[in-house]
């Protein structure tokens, strides 16, 4: 047995109490404890504390702690528990502490998977350009369950992945608009699929991408990408070759035959 000889609060924490013993031998530390645990356990002066007490006190301690990192490892936003038990890990928490952690953590609702999916997706939908498709793997790199991820999915409605897509679609064609309008087409449908956009949503938005200056653009951008190719090719080939070449070039940009047989007329000599 040993008798509790003393009490002091820590400097650098006034929540924390270092706790000295006599086993018989005069005074010395003997451990530490948050003041939750010395309340918990009503320690004071005077109190003698068997070896199996003193493991528990410091157990105790140990996984309070251990605890309190999680409470503000939380305190920043919602975690899943993947992301928390990764957490405890690399702060090399004991493995059945961080159970007993995250047991705790579960009732006292601190920690809902489904809760911190359904989050998830409600702020990426405000904040970012990603389709359902990352999103959902994003969630389950995160931890949560094909199942909850699917259910979080249904805060991004189809209006509103259709919104984003089209935005981002009208954006892309108009940095594009000197690249032919099948180019920029091809670009817009794998950029969206690269976002993470169902199939269903890409049609959606390129059946109904705005088309009503469509020629006149085509044929700017046709000019543009020709006169570059004059430019590329004049020192290298003239007359019937460098039309050829133009030609070919201009065609694996997806312009159009008519369009370019045009620019070749206008543009370029014999």
């Amino acid at each position: 047995m040993a008798k509790l000889t003393r009490i002091t609060t820590q400097k650098k924490n006034k929540n924390r109490f270092n706790i000295y013993l006599d086993h018989g031998e005069g005074e010395s530390y003997g451990f530490s404890v948050d003041a939750d645990v010395l309340v918990k356990y009503r320690l004071q002066k005077g109190m003698e504390l068997d070896e199996p007490t003193i493991e528990a006190l410091i157990r105790t301690d140990t996984i309070h702690k251990s605890y309190t990192q999680a409470i503000n490892y939380l305190s920043y936003r919602m975690r899943s528990e993947k992301e928390i038990r990764t957490y405890l890990k690399d702060k090399e928490i004991e493995p059945e502490h961080i159970d007993e952690i995250v047991n705790r953590l579960h009732k006292e609702k601190l920690l809902d998977d489904q809760e911190f999916a359904n989050s998830l997706v409600r702020t990426r939908v405000m904040t970012s350009s990603k389709g359902p498709l990352l999103l959902k793997k994003e969630l389950i790199e995160k931890g949560v369950t094909a199942s909850e991820a699917e259910e979080a999915l249904n805060h991004y409605t189809f209006d509103q992945q259709y919104e984003k897509a089209m935005k981002f679609a009208e954006k892309k064609m108009k940095n594009d608009r000197k690249k032919s309008y099948r180019q920029q087409f091809q670009n817009v449908q794998q950029t969206l699929m690269q976002k993470g956009f169902t199939g269903d949503i890409v049609q959606e938005v390129l059946s109904n991408l705005p088309d009503d200056e469509k020629e006149d653009a085509e044929w700017e951008a046709v000019v543009f990408q020709g006169e570059k190719l004059i430019r590329k090719f004049e020192r290298k080939a003239e007359g019937h070759d460098m039309k050829q070449k133009i030609k070919a070039s201009l065609y694996r940009k997806g312009f159009p035959f008519e369009l370019i047989d045009r620019f070749l007329e206008e543009y370029v000599e014999e």
